[in-house]
């Protein structure tokens, strides 16, 4: 994105006449709005009452106790509500969440929500984008991300998309149009936004609406006519010093 490009210009030195940018992109025959209840019964998940979806590696990095905080703290705010919430975490640890492989499981008992998270493997096939259509909200609480390529598709499949504003996800989610976007990762801030995203269901299917356009603007024919392009100048510029 624009600004990982600004990172290395001003913290490498990096020639900006030599820094392009092309954005990743997402398969969006893979990708794509779908029925939320045959979604769900897929799954297994409760047909009724709201789902929100964690989706990526578990790790401190990625953030996924914060989702886990901001239930514990709905349902201080909001109890009646938080009672209908189902929150998916989807993934396997990686990196440093390797040292404590159960850390969210021990987290989720210790703040009094176990009873309202499923925790899942990595998807794959037609599962993962069906978990992202079962969902009302996707959450990508993120500390950062290059990009945030799940937020992306979540969108494509008319998820709105709750993430935090760091890095890539300020380009992946188009903040009040896609989704929204939260500065900081402080659990009653993302607990507030969750409630009114969840008692609001115009707004919700505004957004999904939004979700979809904005995923449009990154299909993988995109990424790949850009990447082909960046490489040719490269290619063309090269040709001109040597000759």
């Amino acid at each position: 994105t624009q600004v990982e490009a600004r990172d290395l210009i001003t913290r490498y030195g990096a020639d900006p006449a030599r820094v392009a940018v092309v954005e990743p992109g997402v398969d969006l025959e893979r990708f794509r709005p779908g029925d939320r209840t045959a979604a769900r019964r897929r799954l297994g998940l409760p047909e009724r009452g709201y789902v929100i979806a964690f989706v990526g590696r578990i790790q401190p990095l990625k953030a996924p106790d914060v989702l886990l905080r901001s239930l514990a703290a709905l349902r201080d705010r909001e109890p009646e509500m938080a009672d209908q919430v189902t929150v998916v975490i989807c993934g396997g640890p990686s990196g440093s969440g390797l040292d404590q492989p159960t850390a969210l499981i021990d987290l989720a008992k210790t703040l009094g929500v176990a009873d309202s998270v499923r925790f899942m493997p990595p998807q794959t096939g037609a599962d993962l984008p069906a978990l992202y259509r079962a969902a009302d909200l996707v959450a990508v609480p993120s500390h950062n991300e290059s990009f945030g390529l799940v937020a992306l598709e979540a969108q494509a499949c008319g998820t709105p998309v709750v993430a935090a504003a760091v890095g890539g996800l300020v380009t992946a989610v188009r903040d009040g149009v896609s989704g929204v976007l939260v500065d900081g990762h402080c659990p009653v801030d993302w607990a507030i936004v969750l409630g009114k995203l969840l008692a609001c269901p115009g707004r919700r299917e505004e957004l999904a609406a939004g979700a979809v356009g904005h995923a449009r603007n990154f299909s993988w024919t995109r990424t790949a006519s850009g990447l082909l392009r960046v490489y040719r100048e490269a290619v063309t510029a090269h040709r001109a010093l040597i000759a």
